[in-house]
Parts: structure tokens; sequence; C-alpha cells
């Protein structure tokens, strides 16, 4: 295998340019796919190949982004046909190229876009389905010749961990990963640039950066932030500025000149692998290689730091004390037992939710019943907690496959819960932390036990880092739980536990986790008990105690100790949680306010259980609620207000796409109810409105109008959603027939612009009085205004927006 990561470790290494923007200045019918021409017109995607060889790039992108069986079957396109052949142009344009310069080695990417639908939970496509479609394409390519594989435009973290997983189970290539952000520094599903990081740094994958979205000004910011915190070699392809529209042709901002200019500045900060996006082309190459290729590679130094992370919330481990929720464990807890022998979904949400609103940093979750299929229920639990809630979890069994099972289906970076230092153990856990990039837990226990002595506790876990970092587990990724003894049986040995604690904190320099509250088993006033040995334990270098976050006292000495230790800057949020707390019998009541708000989930409170995303439980409500209210009432009072709250919980990223989503969904699920209940009443309407939807002619990418679909209906407004790929009488003909007079039109392709404008033009000359929305990637208000649009939407809740004011 041609090595290709031993180049980029020592020297500058160009990408090619644009491939859909030079088609469209070259040729590209309107409508077209791009990976047609492969086939009808590979001279042309050679020619342009040769193009970039010529200018220096050392690595060709294969002309496949949209080449999956999805998009392709749409395309009316076979997909082993049009990856092969697209490995051939490059192949061919590389044999000319070294004709004349024979010296140089060139490499072929195949490129991998995205499958064009958001995967479950957020979407429909399921996990292992996005495998299957990038496996399929990763055999293709990698039998026809490639040499990498280039996961590029990324939109959602899960579906490039089902292709990262497909590419790595399947072909021993390199892998290349770059994600697109938009102007709130997060993916369309949440995702920061932080987690993003913080998930392929050990996931096995060779080069990550970003691509896309927006030019080299913009992404610079966004760039730093990958360099501080990147193990990998760093990679970026912006676009040449931001696209405008001249003469109803798109064109971008950035001259060549100006994009070397900032593209140098990155080089300086420590990206190795640099090339261009939309709107570049060959001149853009040449004159970036001729700037940078003979400059001295940077060489970056990252802290390495213990990190987990959900898809979009990361916690480091070390910085401050985290607290891990202990409340998702059945041991002697009857009422979560019998949740999950009872599939009980809502009750084992509602304990999650809890814990998070009383600042558990990592949530435990154990499903270990031997009623249960463990990994099924396993995968479940975790889905399910993902879907509304933003915090990194703990995978915490006994069953080996329960483990690979959740560390598998995970949307993140997840610490594993447990390795211990029998050799079984080693052997089974050691290589799934290894696969899938996670953090574990070391358990200070073996064949005989747990050792009485701190010593030999020591030993254990010694064995355990060593082993880890033997298989290329990165030290940072390893903690250790020290394992916490009860006083009332084993007294002398709990103070073997807090030596245990320093030892390993001080000469084996890993974090440590406890099970706090085992300490008090047997004993009265156990929060006595355990706050004062949580105390102890800190002192003795504690970093994630395991326990219950209801405990006001226990949280109290972790928020003191946090300023005791400066973790607490300047006490910034101590004082933000205490300064207005009444003291009464020397017992800070701080948390009463976070209870009485889960409690009311519980109770009635309709908004909550929308924000909370709780499908189950808004059934039983609303149909308690209709004794009482009548059904536009409880729409009015209650649902409409949930909706604009998590509406701008969204805007401010204090919630993202999945909980949007999941409230969302759960608001449909009660209008259901709704709407039965209006059918026994003529004077009444649940439907305020109607709105058509498209997805305009020739563009097959439907992720935003699905989102845009699901927010509109739970508003309570009806939706004809006419899919994609929608010819413009259609359009105009769906109007007319259903009297509508405002319609959403979304266009992902710049090569679709043009159609979306044509669609405008028929609208308007057939309704001259109608309301158009548009969105998109591609979009922005100044495309907006010179296609004739009424009104920009960014977003799905500019999108309501615009619907309730039309419909006032």
């Amino acid at each position: 295998m041609k090595d290709i990561i031993k180049k980029i470790k020592s020297e500058y290494t160009f990408f090619d340019g644009a491939m859909g923007t030079f088609l469209q200045k070259t040729g590209l019918k309107d409508g077209e796919a791009p990976e047609e021409l492969n086939i009808i017109d590979k001279e042309l995607i050679e020619e342009i190949h040769l193009k970039y060889l010529n200018a220096g790039c050392d690595i060709l992108t294969t002309n496949t982004f949209g080449a999956n069986r999805l998009k392709m079957t749409e395309a009316k396109l076979d997909v082993e046909t049009i990856i092969i052949k697209a490995v051939n142009c490059a192949k061919n344009a590389i044999k000319t190229y070294k004709k004349t310069n024979n010296k140089d080695e060139k490499y072929i990417a195949l490129d991998l876009g995205p499958i064009g639908q958001l995967v479950e939970p957020v979407g429909n496509l399921k996990f292992d389905d996005a495998y299957e479609i990038y496996k399929e394409q990763i055999l293709i390519g990698e039998k026809a010749g490639c040499d990498l594989l280039l996961f590029e435009t990324q939109l959602d973290i899960y579906e490039l961990k089902a292709g990262i997983l497909a590419a790595k189970e399947n072909s021993t290539l390199p892998i290349f990963c770059t994600m697109t952000f938009d102007d709130s520094g997060r993916t369309v599903t949440g995702t920061d640039v932080k987690s993003m990081v913080t998930f392929l740094n050990d996931f096995g994958v060779d080069v990550i950066g970003l691509n896309c979205s927006f030019g080299p000004n913009e992404m610079l910011p966004l760039i730093r932030k990958v360099l501080k915190h990147s193990k990998l070699p760093v990679m970026v392809q912006p676009n040449a500025g931001l696209p405008k529209i001249q003469k109803s042709i798109t064109v971008y901002d950035f001259r060549a000149d100006e994009f070397v200019e900032i593209m140098e500045e990155m080089a300086d900060m420590g990206v190795r692998v640099l090339g261009g996006c939309c709107g570049t082309d060959d001149e853009y190459i040449l004159k970036l290689v001729k700037r940078i290729k003979n400059k001295k590679i940077k060489e970056i130094k990252v802290n390495p730091k213990t990190v987990i992370s959900s898809n979009s919330q990361t916690v480091v481990i070390g910085e401050d004390i985290k607290v891990i929720g202990e409340r998702l464990n059945p041991t002697g807890k009857k009422r979560l037992k019998h949740a999950l022998k009872t599939n009980d979904i809502d009750y084992v949400l509602k304990e999650g939710i809890k814990q998070v609103d009383q600042r558990a940093d990592i949530l435990d979750i154990n499903v270990g019943l031997p009623e249960l299929n463990e990994p099924e229920v396993m995968v479940k639990v975790i889905k399910e907690i993902q879907s509304i809630l933003s915090v990194p979890l703990q995978i915490d069994s006994a069953n080996v496959k329960a483990l690979e099972k959740g560390a598998r289906y995970y949307n993140g970076k997840p610490l594993l819960n447990s390795v211990n230092g029998k050799e079984e153990s080693l052997n089974e856990i050691l290589p799934i932390v290894k696969k899938y990039g996670c953090c574990v837990l070391g358990l200070t226990l073996d064949d005989s036990g747990i050792p009485k002595e701190a010593e030999k506790r020591y030993e254990i876990a010694k064995k355990i880092v060593n082993r880890a970092v033997e298989i290329g587990i990165p030290k940072e990724n390893i903690l250790i739980d020290c394992l916490v003894l009860t006083a009332s049986a084993q007294q002398k040995e709990v103070n073997e536990t807090l030596k245990t604690v320093r030892l390993v904190k001080e000469n084996l320099g890993v974090k440590t986790v406890l099970g706090v509250s085992n300490v008090s088993f047997g004993l009265p006033n156990r929060d006595l008990i355990n706050r004062t040995f949580l105390a102890m334990a800190i002192n003795s270098g504690l970093d994630a105690p395991i326990m219950n976050p209801g405990s006001d006292s226990m949280m109290s000495i972790v928020d003191a100790a946090n300023v005791l230790l400066a973790n607490d800057v300047d006490s910034e949020k101590y004082i933000e949680l205490y300064s207005n707390i009444k003291i009464t019998d020397n017992v800070q009541n701080k948390n009463s306010d976070i209870i009485n708000k889960s409690a009311k989930i519980n109770k009635v409170d309709l908004k909550e259980i929308i924000l909370k995303g709780l499908q189950n439980e808004v059934v039983d409500l609303t149909i308690e609620l209709l004794k009482e209210k009548n059904p536009l009432e409880i729409i009015n009072n209650e649902i409409i207000p949930a909706l604009d709250i998590a509406g701008e919980r969204y805007e401010k990223q204090e919630i993202f796409l999945p909980q949007l989503i999941k409230s969302a969904e759960t608001v449909n699920k009660a209008f259901e109810i709704l709407k039965t209940k209006i059918l026994e009443s003529s004077d009444e309407t649940i439907e305020k409105g109607t709105i058509v939807l498209a997805t305009v002619k020739n563009d097959i990418h439907d992720i935003g109008k699905n989102i845009v679909k699901v927010i509109i209906q739970s508003y309570g407004y009806n939706v004809i959603d006419l899919g994609k790929d929608v010819e413009p009488k259609k359009v105009v003909k769906a109007m007319i027939e259903n009297d509508v007079k405002i319609v959403g039109l979304s266009a992902l392709m710049t090569t679709t612009v043009k159609t979306m404008e044509d669609t405008i033009k028929l609208i308007k000359k057939n309704i001259p009085d109608a309301t158009i929305l548009v969105g998109g990637a591609v979009l922005n208000k100044e495309y907006s205004d010179m296609i004739g649009a009424n009104y920009y939407c960014r977003s799905a809740k500019d999108t309501i927006e615009r619907v309730k004011e039309f419909y006032k």
C-alpha cells in the first residue's frame, strides 16, 4: 500500500480543488448528476483531474461524492459502474501526467459524501443500513484501485461513525475525515468541533479536518479549535469564499491570491493537508502549492486529556471534579427493575433527565438483569437517552456483548465500565476499547478478588494500564476505580481505598473513579457517611465520583472542593450557585427548585413532557387533560408555548437537533389524540393552515425539508410534502388544487439553484400572490432575493415563524 501517511508526517500534502463547481463551469447540464459524467464524458473528468495534477496536487478525489445506492437509485445509475469508472478516470489522468513527471507519486482518494438521509433517531435511516451503504462503496473503490478513503462534507457524526466502521472492518486503506459546520460552529445535528475531535482522535482514522460551508476566513477560528485538540494530522478544504449570484451564475468571492494567503496562515498554525472545495479550481491549487510546498512543517504537541463525549457535549475529566450519576443502575432499585422488565422507557428517561437537572456530568447506564437480553436493551436505552439528553454516558456492564454493542451504537466517545486484572477480562475488553476509541474504567480486582492492601490494588491498576498501553490505548483513555468497600463490614479497608487512589494518581498519572455510596451500606444515616467519605476521597485525588446527584449535601461538597482546589476559577460557578441560597439547619437546599421541576414531570406538566421528549407519557397526559380542557385550549396554552421554548433553546444552542426533533415528535403524538377528540366536534378545527413543501427538480437531498416538515406539523399545520426532485409544474399544481398560497422550497446542490429560480418564476406566473419560502445549505439572503423568493429561512425555526406570520 502506498504510504501517504508517512508523506503527511514529513511534508505538506495537497488535495485537489472542487469537482462539482468546476463541472458547472465546464459543461455540466442543469439537473445532470455529476457522477454520470464518469460514463458519458470521462474525457472531461480526466481533463479536470489532469489540471489539478499539473497544478501540483498530490491526491486526486474521485468524482463519486454522491455515488451511494440511495442517490444513484434516484438518478437511475449503477453504483459499481460509477465508482469503477470514476477511479479509472483518476488512474488515466495520473498515467498521462506521469509521461512527463514520472518521479512524482500521486494518490487517489475515494470520495464518500453524506448518504443524503439522516440516521436515527433524528432521521429514518438505520445505523446498520448506513454501514452497509458505505461498505458497498468502499469494497468497490478499493477493488478498483483507490489509495485512501475520504469521508467529506459530513453533516452527522453518527453517520460518519457508521462509515468509519464500514471502512475499518472491510478495508485496510487510510481513512481521512472532514466535517462541515454552519455559522453556529456546529454541524446540522449539533456536533461542535471539540466533540468531533474527541470522537475521531482515537477511533482509528488517519487524518481529520474541515471542508466546505465556509471560505478560509470563516473557517480559520474553527481550524484553531481543531488544532488545539487533535492528536492526528489536520486537513482543510475551504470554499473560495461565500457564494454569490451574478447573472444567474453562482460565483465565489475569494480570488486565488486571497485564498492562498489565509491558507498559508493555517499551514503556519499546523495544518498538514491542504486543498480546496466549492469554487476553487486548478489556479487556486497551483498558487497554494507554490506558496506552501517548501515551507517547514510546524510540529504541534497536544496536551493529552481524559475526555469523553456525546455527539454534542464533551466532558474533560481531571480539570475539575465530575459527577457520574448512579441512578440508572437497577441494583437495589425496584422501580427501575420493573421499568426495564416492562419496557417502560419513559421512566428510564425521566431518571436520566432528573440526574441531568441535578447537574450530573455523566450518566452511568446499567441494564444488567438476568431476565433481559442485555445487549439489546443496552442499545435501546443508549439510543433513547441520547435522543433527549446531550450528556456523555458511562456504559456499565459485566456482559462483554453488552459493552461491545453499547460501544458500537453509542453516538460519540463513551466511558466503558469496566475491565479488571483478570486475564480473561483484559483479553476480552481491551480490544473493544481500542476498536471503538473509548475510555475505559479499570477495577482493582483480579482472580483473587479485591486485595485488602492498597499496594496490591495498585499493582493490579498498574497491570491494567500497562496492558492497555501495550495494545495502543492511550494512557489518557484509562481511568481506575480503586473500589470502595463497606465501612460496616471492612472498616480498615476504607482507608486502603483512599491510599490506593493516592498511589494511582501519583505513580500512574491516570484519572480515578469511585462508587462513593458503597461505603455506607448497612449503616444508619448513610448520607453522613457518604459525604464525609467523598470529601476524604477528593482530598486523596478522586476525579469522578459515581454518586447520587440528588444529594444536596454531596453536591455541595463537590462544588466547595472545586473552589478549594482552584478548579472553579475565581469561584465563579460557586458564587452563581450559592449566592442566593438560604442556610437551614446547616444544610443547603440549593437543589430544591430542580427537584420541584423534576417532580412536575411526574405530575401533569405537559410543557415539561414535551420539552423532555417523553413520547409515551404525553399520550396518557393528553388524555387526562382532555377531561378538564378542550383541545384548542391544550394546544394554545400548553403545546405551542412548549414548542416556542424548544425553538428558543435550539437557537441558543441549549439543545440540538435530536432534542428539537424529539420534542416535535412528542407533540405529534399529542396531536393524534387531540385530532380524534376534535372529530367529535364540528365547531372546532385543529389545523391552522396548509403549506406545500418540495425539494426542487434534480435535487435528491431532502434532509432539511424533512426536518422542517416535522417542526411545522408539530405546530398544528398541515403539510403537503411533494418529496424531492419535484418538477416546477407539480409544485404549482399542488398549490392550485389544494388552494394553498404558501410554499417552502429546498435545495442543497449549487447546480439546482437555477431550478429553484425556475420553480419560483412558474409559481408567481400562476399564483401571483403566493408566499415563497426557500432554504438549504447553498442558499443565503442574497441568493433568495436574486431568485425571487419572498423569504430566506435559515432554519426550521425561521420557517415556522414565517408560516405563523402568514396565517395570522
